[in-house]
């Protein structure tokens, strides 16, 4: 790339929308801390709610028919929503059955299984390179969660490093498989928010206690949440 191509506009807007939502994502931990003990299916339900409204009515703003997006196939639909409910479902299931920083850690393997992952595609695969920073991977996790003891691990943290490290492989093979579905439009991923948002609160009504709902200035965490980290990051971008 030749600095007359990093000085063109649409890349200098595009580095600063892929700039904003690493910062905005780096605040998501904090957040979910901020928001204390509210059950995680509602707070996915509520945080993706606010997402999910605020990226439609945005959509909405810029005219068009993004109703149209919403023709998907079923694939795509269950790709789309699973992966955006069953990550954000199990990392703040981790952030609140673990430490913070090493629910964080383990989260962030998925960097990692995505370069693995990536290697059962049709014509990639793996090299010596990718299996040694694999194993050093799982080492330094291992190494985190035991404390440095052996196979010994905190049992009262056991739930949130497992939950965490479902977090990193559901990821790892969300990012994977979404470049097997092809191209699928920005406007689809702000109803797949709002899908997953409509999924958290039917699994909040079945399986978590009723009443449990957020007070006083989890409520501005919450829509934080939903106006950052889990909103424009995702309602910004495509699949594929």
């Amino acid at each position: 790339m030749t600095a007359a191509t990093l000085d063109h506009p649409a890349v200098r807007r595009a580095t600063l929308v892929g700039a904003s939502a690493i910062l905005m994502w780096a605040t998501l931990a904090l957040l979910a801390d901020l928001a204390g003990p509210v059950p995680p299916f509602l707070l996915v339900a509520l945080s993706f709610g606010v997402g999910g409204v605020t990226g439609l009515a945005v959509l909405l703003a810029r005219g068009g028919a993004p109703f149209a997006a919403m023709r998907q196939p079923p694939k795509v639909w269950l790709l789309g929503v699973g992966g955006l409910f069953g990550y954000h479902f199990l990392y703040f299931l981790a952030l609140q059955t673990a430490p913070a920083v090493e629910a964080n850690l383990v989260n962030y393997l998925w960097p990692l299984l995505i370069v693995v992952f990536a290697g059962f595609l049709p014509g990639e695969r793996l090299g010596k390179a990718q299996l040694l920073g694999a194993a050093a991977g799982l080492a330094g996790t291992a190494l985190l969660v035991t404390g440095g003891q052996g196979l010994q691990v905190r049992a009262e943290y056991l739930t949130g490093y497992l939950a965490a490290l479902a977090c990193a492989i559901t990821w790892a093979g969300y990012s994977v498989l979404s470049r097997r579905v092809g191209h699928v439009p920005t406007e689809a991923v702000a109803f797949f928010i709002l899908a997953t948002a409509a999924l958290a609160f039917l699994c909040h009504l079945a399986l978590e206690p009723w009443g449990s709902w957020p007070r006083g200035t989890a409520w501005l965490a919450i829509v934080a949440m939903g106006l950052g980290p889990v909103g424009p990051p995702f309602s910004s971008g495509t699949m594929g």
